[in-house]
């Protein structure tokens, strides 16, 4: 109170009065304490407060003492504003400050790119999402519509102020470090330490330039030969990389200036809109915008495997998880390096190739051989170097010695050195490396790409391949070939039959068809660039709305503006899509498709021809079963639609399985590939079984199966539930006639590998396109995901990625496997046989005559010939025909068979 009076009477008493002086002197707050912009709030709260009190009262200075209780009122509130600047300020000191670069202002964006980061990071900042406004203020802020996307104009602008969607790459090995890594090696090392002794003693003996010849021939071979083996690796690795990029090419679904479109992932920019669905790997961190039931798998980024459920109140989503349920839009924030990904694959990004089964195995054969090569050359350099003591000790004594004497027990040496140089078949590998990255260069040419150089070879010992049928068998482009709907059959297959078809069907029972079509689907009608429409979508859904568009195209825009309740996508577990809606004058509709016999199971009732409901009688339900037999027997895939309609709906339960009412019977019709049947056909005679594995009908199933040449007289063809259910006794008994397998889901698929593998040792090829089939095709051999249909998911669990989906390129991939490992077989035949000559005949002619007859150098040209221009001629022949008409390899069989060991030392001591 004193010093309120002193303050108040120094103010009175003539002094200036001024903000700062008020802080100083009331609240003991120096002058410049705290600096810059938190003083200068604190500065504006005072002058406000101080400014009310004038309006009211009149200048500060102007109370008299009796007017404390005014005063101590105006410090109280003082107080407290400096209190809660003070706090503030202590809050602010332990949060990291973003700035907005003068470039992200100038072009309108008020947001910087680590912010966005920081936002969703690994746990995501609840925090810092709601200051920004949520996902409406931080789409304004970084100017991207979240029903539009960002502009196309704005792309490059976005890329360069926000990043581009690539991660951090290591440069490339330069030619001078494979050079530098070629020049490691011991052996040379050793002939390089040779070749100089040989030098220095040259020239004391001999003088210039005769002295020089053998040194320097020596020097000249081990540069050549360094060379040589450096220029094969660098071209070899500049393959890989290649290979890699192809890897990376994933094409993605985006909605940018009010189009959706499919973009390479690396050109995802922040302010894209991307659709999610099961099986996608998520490119980008984002927020949820809009979507049903997804369900994220984060464990490749935190470890842990529990599924994360995303929505609105949860709206984070993370680059690398996986889409394991449901579908959704997402509002990309940050790219590239500034994801928690994007760090990972920045620091896991090593080059080098791992090696391969082959590989390791002619690894372990080289270090064998030379091994051998070791003891001959150690044999070698005892057996001449006792002679020539011998020799000198009978003519000229073992105290005389001269640089001559020197000079060849230096030689000696080196031809000891130089025979273990050849004896070392460190050609082996680069033959295997060369092979592989032949095979892998050629089989990207015929539309395959090789993730994993085991595959190459691997493929070749294939003795099962284990395919699915749409789009590997067949072509994939499916149309709704025969509708049954009312107890009413008609093809469909022409504009003539669609008149016919709107004709008999009511109006009534059309619209009820049309609405369930439009509004229970994955796919999607867009406009291109040229204005057109164009559908985007897998293959069923696409013919399905096609044959509504062709029905009704007028009513899908206001079919789609129907509120959606719930969704319940497709997957291969459940085989149906479900999908609820606000009726326009009230009252919800379930929407239920998919697999004919699935959904028939859940209807009570059906839709007749004049639109009435009407009970669904066991009489009814048998003729509808042989209507799905009779299309599945004319090779067409079935598929049913049903709906429900309810007065209520409760958003936290799942979605009905029963009750439901009949609409119509699709039979869709997926003609088979050309060439199948010749392809399955030159699998047989390989003695490669090809099994089918399909979730159709079994009708459906076989007939496929009969017409590509897969399904036999003697074979069988059974569903995945009887597999499932057999003992392992009965399915070990079973296995061998197994030629086709219906209605089957991933884990009979999973079950059906594993049984092959343990009980017959098969070396098992498996096709797989859902996310589901990932097991699988881990577990097998050979994973073959489909590039079209496949999901990321089952991409990432593949060895080879069958790019055009094609079963003829399966078996160019086998075609190929076999090549590369007969090409090898050919190649180590060769190269056993050389060294296995070079040690007997120097070995030999030591003992006997006292000299080697194969000098340094000439051992040098003859292990760079053998090992590099041998792998070259040898190592990259193509596949014919001839190899697909015998045996595959099977499990465990001896790389060096019995003929070859026959040929190497037949053709060696002859």
């Amino acid at each position: 109170m004193e010093r309120t009076r002193a303050g108040a009477a120094g103010m009175e008493g003539g002094r200036s009065w001024s903000i700062d002086s008020y802080l100083n002197e009331y609240f003991d707050i120096p002058a410049k304490n705290p600096p810059g912009e938190a003083r200068l709030r604190w500065r504006r709260a005072v002058g406000l407060i101080v400014r009310n009190h004038r309006r009211r009262f009149g200048r500060f200075s102007d109370l008299n003492p009796i007017d404390d209780a005014q005063r101590r009122k105006i410090l109280g509130k003082v107080q407290v504003v400096i209190n809660v600047h003070k706090a503030a300020l202590q809050f602010i000191d332990g949060v990291k400050q973003y700035h907005l670069l003068p470039e992200l202002i100038e072009q309108g964006f008020c947001i910087s790119p680590d912010e966005l980061a920081a936002i969703t990071g690994m746990r995501g900042d609840y925090t810092m999402f709601k200051m920004h406004g949520g996902i409406k203020g931080i789409s304004r802020k970084i100017k991207a519509s979240l029903e539009d996307g960002a502009k196309e104009t704005d792309i490059e602008t976005r890329q360069k102020l926000y990043g581009t969607n690539r991660h951090v790459e290591k440069p490339p090995r330069s030619f001078w470090m494979f050079v530098w890594d070629a020049l490691h090696d011991l052996t040379l090392i050793i002939l390089v330490v040779c070749a100089l002794v040989s030098l220095v003693v040259g020239l004391a003996t001999e003088g210039w330039p005769k002295g020089i010849f053998d040194g320097l021939g020596i020097i000249l071979s081990i540069l050549l030969v360094v060379l040589v083996t450096a220029t094969s690796d660098y071209q070899q690795s500049r393959k890989f990389m290649e290979l890699d990029r192809e890897k990376q090419k994933i094409y993605i679904r985006v909605t940018r200036d009010q189009k959706t479109k499919e973009v390479l992932v690396d050109d995802l920019v922040v302010g894209d809109i991307l659709h999610l669905s099961i099986g996608d790997v998520v490119p980008a961190d984002g927020l949820f915008t809009s979507g049903y039931c997804l369900v994220l798998d984060e464990s490749s980024l935190s470890g842990e495997s529990e599924p994360i459920h995303v929505s609105e109140e949860k709206p984070f989503l993370h680059a690398g998880s996986k889409v394991v349920d449901g579908t959704a839009k997402m509002l990309v924030i940050a790219v590239g390096t500034r994801t928690e990904w994007g760090k990972i694959m920045g620091s896991l990004n090593e080059d080098g190739v791992d090696e391969t089964p082959l590989q390791v195995k002619l690894n372990g054969v080289a270090t064998i051989i030379g091994q051998i090569g070791l003891v001959f050359a150690v044999l070698t350099f005892v057996v001449l170097l006792v002679r020539f003591l011998v020799d000198k000790g009978m003519h000229v004594g073992l105290l005389n010695w001269s640089a001559n004497d020197a000079l060849t027990i230096v030689n000696y040496f080196a031809i000891a050195v130089t025979i273990i140089v050849v004896a070392v078949p460190e050609g082996l590998p680069l033959a295997v490396t060369l092979s592989l990255a032949f095979a892998m260069k050629k089989l990207m040419h015929d539309k395959a790409l090789v993730r994993h150089l085991a595959a190459c070879e691997t493929m070749g010992s294939a003795s099962c391949i284990c395919t699915d049928k749409t789009g590997t068998l067949t072509t994939n482009h499916m149309i709704v070939d025969k509708v049954w709907i009312g107890d009413v059959v008609k093809s469909v297959n022409s504009d003539k039959n669609i008149s016919e078809l709107k004709r008999v069907i009511s109006e009534g029972v059309m619209a009820i068809l049309l609405q369930g079509i439009f509004v229970n689907t994955g796919s999607e009608v867009v406009k291109g660039d040229d204005g057109k429409r164009t559908i985007l979508g897998s293959a069923t859904e696409t013919a399905l709305l096609e044959f509504g568009l062709s029905l009704g195209e007028h009513l899908y825009d206001d079919y789609k503006m129907l509120t959606r309740v719930k969704v319940d996508p497709f997957n291969s577990v459940k085989k149906k899509m479900s999908v609820t809606i606000q009726l326009p004058n009230g009252g919800l509709r379930t929407f239920c498709k998919g697999a004919s016999e699935i959904i028939l199971e859940q209807c009570n009732t059906i839709l007749n021809t004049d639109g009435n409901v009407v009970p669904l009688s066991e009489m009814q339900k048998h003729n509808v079963l042989n209507i799905i037999n009779s299309f599945a027997s004319e090779a067409l895939r079935t598929l049913c639609i049903a709906f429900k309609d309810m007065n209520e709906f409760l958003n936290d339960q799942p979605i009905s399985g029963d009750g439901y009412t009949l609409i119509a019977l699709f039979g869709i019709k997926d003609p088979v590939r050309p060439g199948v049947k010749d392809a399955v056909m030159t699998c047989m005679a390989a003695d490669i079984t090809v099994r089918m594995v399909t979730g159709d009908n079994i009708n459906t199933a076989k007939a496929i199966a009969k017409e590509c040449g897969i399904l036999t007289e003697d074979g069988i063809a059974i569903e995945g539930q009887q597999l499932h259910d057999k003992s392992s006794d009965e399915l070990k008994e079973l296995l061998p006639k197994i030629q086709v397998i219906a209605r089957s889901l991933p884990m009979d698929k999973y079950k059906l590998v594993t049984s092959l593998k343990s009980m017959y040792q098969e070396v098992v090829a498996v096709t797989g396109d859902g996310t589901n089939d990932a097991p699988a095709l881990r577990e097998s051999d050979i994973g073959l995901a489909m590039g079209i249909a496949g999901t990321e998911v089952a991409k990432e669990s593949a060895d080879v990625i069958i790019m055009d989906d094609n079963f003829e390129t399966i078996v160019n991939v086998a075609r190929w496997g076999r090549a590369v490992y007969l090409n090898i077989q050919k190649f180590v035949q060769f190269q056993l046989t050389v060294n296995i000559v070079a040690l007997i005949v120097n070995f030999v002619s030591a003992c006997i005559i006292g000299s080697a007859p194969l000098t340094a150098v000439q051992l040098l040209w003859v292990n760079m010939i053998m090992d590099t221009l041998g792998a070259l001629a040898l190592a990259t022949e193509p596949p014919n025909d001839e190899m697909m008409k015998r045996p595959p390899v099977r499990r465990g069989d001896s790389f060096i068979t019995r003929i070859m060991w026959r040929n190497i030392l037949g053709q060696g001591f002859q």
